[in-house]
Formats: structure tokens, sequence, C-alpha cells
């Protein structure tokens, strides 16, 4: 997230942690303030005054909570304190810290929110926009170094002892804790709790990669210096040579790896076709691209 000769030479400079700058430091507080802002607003004013549920610890709460009539910002700090030390001892005292924050700011946020009405008490639309605007929450704390939920740190505490994976121990976790809302609200509001749920994970992602999504792309070709000058020139993406070999022939190949955004795979895959319509091309997605020459040049 410095090889061993590295290691070797400058084992205080490999041993040390770099503090953020002043400037970073807010950047990360301002983001992971507005995600735990966005999960209360989703809570409050969407998800919980309709008997709607999200997954994990969340989940619990609201149950709880409704159990209870404790107000849901005491069961969502209460929940999440185990989960905060095992993170500190799994992860790292950023991520404590971090996620120690946000909690905070939602379960403070909720406290605050509860007496304001509902903006719709349609289940469905509650639903919708209660899950888009809690995967938005999410997503920025998530971008942030932070978590509000601790069942992935469950969930990768028995992956280690399990055979299953940090997925699947999600997904049986989650499932367990939306079928119960069925016992307590009633089946219909399960159901809308799977809506919000599916609609939420699929925000986070969004919120985590970004709609510009990019593709690293592959090609291998004879003509592989007048593709490569193409790229650079008809799409101003900078492209690097690798060195490859067949495994059936042996012979030596260059591999152009290049990155472009989702928009200009279709012309990167025109110009291939044209100057070398038997060229191999692989495309596959990435979630981040950072550094070197991915800026894109000017063409005319």
């Amino acid at each position: 997230m410095s090889t061993e000769v590295k290691a070797a030479v400058q084992p205080q400079a490999a041993a040390q942690h770099n503090k953020l700058s002043k400037a970073k430091v807010l950047r990360r507080a301002l983001f992971l303030t507005l995600g735990a802002a966005f999960m209360a607003v989703g809570l409050e004013i969407f998800l919980v005054p309709n008997n709607i549920i999200d997954g994990g610890i969340v989940g619990i709460s609201i149950i709880a909570s409704h159990l209870s009539n404790i107000p849901l910002g005491i069961f969502l700090m209460l929940l999440n304190l185990p989960f905060l030390f095992v993170g500190y001892k799994q992860i790292g005292k950023t991520f404590a810290v971090s996620t120690l924050y946000a909690v905070a700011v939602m379960s403070v946020g909720t406290y605050y929110l509860h007496p304001i009405p509902p903006i719709t008490i349609d289940p469905l639309l509650a639903a919708v926009f209660g899950g888009i605007i809690l995967g938005i929450g999410v997503g920025l704390v998530i971008r942030s170094g932070g978590s509000l939920d601790g069942t992935e740190i469950v969930a990768i505490l028995f992956s280690k002892k399990t055979a299953f994976s940090v997925g699947e121990i999600v997904m049986f976790l989650n499932l367990f804790i939306l079928g119960s809302a069925g016992f307590v609200f009633g089946w219909d509001r399960a159901m809308y709790s799977l809506i919000a749920y599916f609609i939420a994970f699929k925000m986070i992602d969004i919120t985590i990669e970004g709609f510009d999504e990019s593709r690293a792309v592959w090609i291998i070709s004879e003509n592989h210096e007048l593709i490569g000058s193409s790229i650079m020139q008809r799409l101003g993406r900078g492209v690097t040579y690798l060195n490859g070999e067949g495994a059936f022939t042996g012979g030596a190949k260059k591999v152009i790896f290049c990155v472009v955004t989702r928009l200009e795979e279709a012309k990167l895959k025109t110009i291939v076709d044209e100057l070398d319509p038997a060229a191999f091309l692989a495309v596959g997605n990435i979630h981040d691209v950072k550094g070197g020459r991915f800026k894109k040049k000017d063409i005319h």
C-alpha cells in the first residue's frame, strides 16, 4: 500500500508512518462528515419512518430501536464499538479513528433528524431514494478510509477460520438481518428492505469508483508500433510496450498496454480493427487510476 532492498537500505524510513498534511486531514474529515450525514438523512427521513431497514449493524440497530423505543443513534454507537476495537487491531489506527468519527456523526445526526417528518410515506419511494442516499453516504465514508458498519470486520474474522469468503459471510448475515425484518415489520417491509439494500449496494460501487469508469487494454499485434502511434495521436492517450513471449511458438511479442475511459473504448477498438483486424485485444474494467501519464493529451 518497498522492496526488500529498499527496506534493508532504509529500515527507519520503511517503518515510519507518513503523516497526512492538514489539508488532507481536513478533506478526509469533510467527506467523512458528509457521508455520515447522508447516512443519517437516508435513515431518519426515508427508511426508519417507513419501517424499512438496511443490512448489517444498521439493520440490527433499527430493529432494536423499534422494539425498545430507545433512540437509534445509541444502538448505532454501542453496537459498532466492539468492531471498532477489532478494526483497530486488524486494519489500523487511521481506519478506527475515521470509523469512530463517522459513526459518531451518523449517530448524532439520527438523533437530531428523528423529530423531522419523512419526505414520503410511500414505501417504494422511501426504499429507492433512501437506498440511493445511504449508498452515497457509505461510499463517501469508505473512500475516506472509514466504515459505518462492523459487519465486514466480523466477516474478515470468520473468513480466516472457515471455508467461506468475506462476501459470502456478509451476504448470509445480511439475508438473516433483512429476513428478521419480516417478523418485526411485516414481510412486505422486508421486501422493500431488500430493494433498499440492493440500491444502496449499487450506489456504494458508483460512489467509490465514480461514473467515469476506466478500461485497461492489452493489444498483441505485429503492427504494434503503428497501433501504438495511432492511439497516441488519435486518442491522445499514452501507451506502454511490454515484452511478451508466445507459449506455442516461443517467439517474442510486443504487448501494447494503455488505459482509456469508457467513452473512448469504441474508438480504440476501431483504430485496432483498421490497422490489424487479426490483432488480439483484451479489455478489462479497472476501479482506480492514479499517477503516471493518464491525463489526456490534446488531439487535433
